[in-house]
């Protein structure tokens, strides 16, 4: 027995999974039970033949069942019919039981419209997921919106999906957003099929899309059907593989009924036939020997080359159909299946962060470890719900995952599986599976692993917000839910973002557009009961150098103790256009004149000082009086490439924040040299109107400085591209429906940022003379803010061990209580992290010195340390500083009235003291001697 037992706990220990059993057991496939989560894990001994039976079945029962397993997404350009075909897809499955329609009568909306919002103006806004089974396949599906406002939607979607079905419309073709959607679906590798819908609409044209797509999106395609009439005589389809007419019969199109090709359309599918044979020929090596050899090509082989050649996405099959008239879904369902790749087929890869981020092809297999990508999230009735795709291994409930991108293990409380807004609770999943869990926190890009390994996924794309806008609540009352509905919007939308305006104080809002905004607001209205009030759209500009500008900057200060040195040499230069990076650094340096540990710092400094400045806990607030960002108009700085050749460093001096400095002032001394311009974004816009208002609409967006693309007719109907800046189409949607009596619309998308014009450049960098002299004075006044840096920078330096801080604290609030003001809170930040005595020692040692007051005042510029610091040392720095400058407090208090020194619209650089600081110094001398100011 013991020598029996010794065998048995060194052999290798098998998984066999099975399905679980009911007290009336079902007929059910392994692909059924194993997808709905319906089995489970026993464990078997090596050693024996049965045990490699069993082993050999269970591979045999996980591969037939990722085979007939499809992960597809629909996408395609605003209403060109994505959410009604997947209407369909759904009925025809027996997924859904009854159609509705996405503008219907009846009020209830398409399944995968789940929102309100999204019912009412009949266009979808978040992707949604469900599930299906047709033939035996299980099928889950991703429905996309169409809107460009909406991308990050598609490109969370693509990332995680291993096929995609492209919509286009049979009449409008090839329009702004299906260019993107092919784009992104290139950019994720996604094998994809085409299906060309409306062929009921009047004007429907599939040959003409088909030529579109090889010219505009430069598919290597071709039709694998053929249209059985147009328009009101489409009846239904030839399949060009089979040959074999298709007709769609029943009230909803259900009973397909399987024919001969129709004589008079007998050339013309012999025709197309040889067309798509001599297409997929051109990159399949097997069809291509075959069809070089004449011999004939059965409907099986030309299938497999269709297959393999749209798996290595070399070619792209169109299919055809009207997704509203109920004719073509089943066949474009059996091409999904036919030429779509299952999980096993598609290479998916990770970075292994135990190896330096080596890449690691995933099996696939459930076999293996656990990783999963979060994708999107989603905050609903029973917290943050986390859409999951697995790539490898099996996740349960009840399992404890952890997080690689945070290190954290957490536990699975509950598993589901989405049908829209409905949810199906599951035991298990697998590899290869869409699922979503709930109390899992976490952010959108992040990898789950079972701890095994450490992989991580590369993450989606994410555009760059175009659009901003100033937001506030309009009760006092509604902060909280203001708050928490903006938190939220951040977290489930990466596009979407916020941020606070540093002279005004406003919240500020920024995503890919009006109506993208648009439906922000609307939601916190009805989801959180918060009006809200919103400002002026906002184009966000950003900067660029045209030339090549050298830089030698020392940083050298000395005010007793360790002092500061640090020496940077080098240039910048501009990026070349359509390069797509925003700054890039490179270390020429040669030898030892900079210590390699300084470099990151050098680097950091150049990075703050090319993006515009946003304080946060960890801001250097030297930044703020320093004007770091773009010195036209104080927005960052894009497209330049920054080159470090040389510099010196000091044995006792030089450190990390000296170098970080130096770096700073050195853009600085160098940027205007490389004569910087301002860039706007600039959309693609495309605009579709009858030819009768031609002239008045053309002359409209000429106005705008449109660049023209191409001007088309399609029927009746006028279509215009043209590249438009942002900043002058705001409100355009009201303008073209007043020229066009309502019958004129347009879709635009973000295409790039370009130089605005000398005259716009003019405008927004334009200064009056007085602007221009009270800017002058500001940088006379600048506050020596490194000197905090450097305080702290010292006092780290000093022993931490925090002994004396509370006796030295007392003291310091018992001064406080004389003074009748509280103990200073930027103290207070100080002694949670250091030793403050020597700082403490200072104020409290000569408390009626002001002189001494005014030098630590100079150490903490801010708001709150004038409500903080005594009141008269506050007031004698603004008296020194009011004459140094020649400003009465009547010319002061005037200048910081005006409109608030906006950046937006006076062009002031907030380079040296912010208008949150003036404000407060003209507060501080409107009090009387005898009161406490308040920040």
């Amino acid at each position: 027995m013991a020598a029996r037992s010794a065998r048995s706990s060194t052999t290798r220990r098998l998984l066999y999974s099975f399905y679980s059993a009911s007290v009336n057991p079902a007929p059910q496939t392994s692909t059924t039970a194993l997808l709905t989560g319906n089995f489970h894990i026993r464990y078997f001994s090596a050693g024996s033949a049965a045990a490699a039976r069993l082993r050999d079945e269970k591979e045999a029962w996980w591969k037939e069942s990722l085979q007939k397993l499809r992960n597809i997404g629909i996408s395609a350009h605003i209403d060109s019919g994505k959410t009604t075909l997947t209407e369909r897809v759904l009925y025809y499955t027996g997924r859904i039981h009854e159609i509705h329609e996405v503008r219907g009568k009846d009020g209830v909306g398409a399944k995968m419209d789940s929102m309100d919002l999204e019912r009412e103006k009949g266009i979808t806004i978040q992707s949604a997921a469900t599930y299906c089974t047709w033939k035996d396949y299980q099928v889950n599906i991703i429905d996309t919106p169409g809107h460009v406002d909406f991308t990050i939607e598609v490109e969370r979607a693509l990332r995680v999906l291993d096929g995609a079905i492209l919509v286009l419309c049979s009449v409008g073709g090839v329009q702004s957003q299906s260019i993107t959607v092919d784009r992104q679906m290139r950019r994720y590798e996604v094998p994809r099929i085409a299906f060309i819908n409306k062929l009921d609409r009047m004007g429907a044209d599939p040959w003409k899309v088909m030529n579109q797509a090889r010219s505009k999106l430069r598919h290597h395609s071709a039709a694998v059907q053929i249209p059985i009439g147009l328009e009101d005589d489409f009846k239904g389809l030839v399949d060009l593989v089979n040959m074999k007419a298709y007709y769609f019969h029943g009230s909803s199109g259900e009973k397909v009924v399987t024919e001969d090709v129709p004589a008079d359309l007998e050339a013309l599918a012999i025709e197309k036939r040889r067309e798509l044979v001599e297409v997929v020929s051109e990159v399949d090596d097997k069809l291509a020997e075959a069809f070089l050899s004449d011999e004939p090509i059965s409907a099986a082989d030309l299938e497999e080359a269709i297959r393999r050649a749209t798996i290595a996405r070399k070619f792209v099959p169109v299919f055809m159909g009207s997704a509203f008239k109920n004719k073509g879904v089943q066949p474009l369902l059996d091409g999904v299946l036919s030429y779509l790749p299952c999980p096993t087929e598609v290479s998916n890869y990770a970075l292994d962060q135990s190896k330096n981020e080596e890449k690691v092809t995933l099996s696939g297999s459930p076999d293996g470890p656990l990783v999963a990508l979060a994708f999107k999230l989603e905050e609903g009735r029973f917290g943050q719900l986390t859409y999951l795709r697995i790539y490898e291994g099996v996740i349960k409930k009840g399992d404890f995952i952890v997080n690689v991108n945070t290190g954290k293990k957490v536990k699975v409380p509950r598993l589901v599986r989405m049908h829209s807004n409905e949810m199906e609770d599951i035991q298990q999943a697998h590899a290869g599976q869409i699922v979503a869990v709930f109390g899992v926190d976490c952010a959108s890009g992040d990898t789950f692993t079972d701890g095994s390994v450490r992989y991580t996924m590369t993450s989606m794309s994410v555009p760059e917000p175009v659009m901003s806008l100033a937001i506030s609540a309009v009760s006092k009352d509604s902060g909280g839910n203001f708050s928490k509905a903006l938190n939220r919007f951040q977290k489930e939308d990466p596009t979407f973002r916020v941020g606070l305006d540093p002279e005004s104080g406003q919240t500020i809002i920024s995503g890919m557009g009006e109506l993208h905004l648009d439906i922000y607001v609307e939601r916190m209205r009805r989801e959180y009961k918060v009006d809200a009030t919103v400002g002026k759209p906002r184009v966000n500009f950003r900067e660029t150098i045209t030339q090549r500008a050298e830089f030698d900057y020392l940083h050298k200060k000395q005010s007793g103790g360790q002092g500061q040195y640090g020496r940077v040499i080098g240039y910048v230069e501009p990026l070349p256009p359509g390069s797509g990076t925003k700054f890039e650094f490179e270390n020429m340096l040669v030898g030892q004149a900079i210590p390699p540990n300084f470099v990151p710092a050098i680097e950091k400094g150049f990075k703050e000082a090319v993006n515009s400045i946003v304080p946060d806990s960890s801001f250097n607030y030297s930044l703020l009086f320093s004007g770091v960002s773009g010195s036209l108009i104080g927005h960052p700085v894009r497209m330049s490439v920054l080159f470090l050749n040389d510099g010196a460093a000091h044995a006792v001096d030089s450190s990390e924040l000296a170098f970080k400095l130096a770096a700073i002032y050195a853009f600085r001394q160098c940027y205007t040299a490389a004569k910087p311009v301002i860039l706007e974004p600039v959309m693609l816009v495309e605009l579709k109107f009858p030819t009768e208002f031609q002239g008045s609409v053309t002359g409209d967006i000429n106005k705008r400085k449109r660049h023209d693309c191409g001007n088309d007719q399609e029927g009746d109907d006028c279509v215009i591209t043209a590249h438009v800046p942002l900043n002058n189409m705001f409100g355009y949607s009201t303008a073209l429906r007043s020229m066009t009596q309502g019958k004129g619309e347009f879709t635009m998308e973000y295409l790039e940022h370009s130089q605005v014009s000398q005259d716009v450049q003019t405008q927004l960098n334009g200064m009056d003379e007085s602007m221009e002299q009270f800017q002058q004075g500001l940088i006379e006044v600048e506050i020596e803010a490194e000197h905090l840096l450097l305080a702290r920078h010292e006092l780290v330096e000093i022993d931490r061990v925090r002994n004396g801080n509370r006796e030295a604290l007392t003291a310091l609030r018992k001064r406080a209580k004389t003074t009748k003001t509280s103990v200073p809170s930027p103290f207070e930040s100080i002694m949670r992290d250091v030793d403050p005595r020597p700082l403490v020692k200072e104020v409290c040692a000569t408390c009626g010195d002001h002189d001494s007051r005014e030098k630590t005042l100079l150490m903490f510029p801010g708001t709150d340390v004038f409500a903080a610091i005594p009141f008269h040392a506050a007031h004698t720095i603004l008296e020194k500083e009011q004459a140094r400058l020649d400003f009465d407090s009547k010319k002061l208090r005037s200048c910081v009235k005006e409109k608030s020194f906006s950046i937006s619209e006076k062009g002031v650089l907030a380079d040296k003291i912010s208008p949150g600081v003036l404000r407060s110094l003209v507060t501080l001398s409107d009090k009387p001697k005898s009161e406490t100011p308040a920040a």
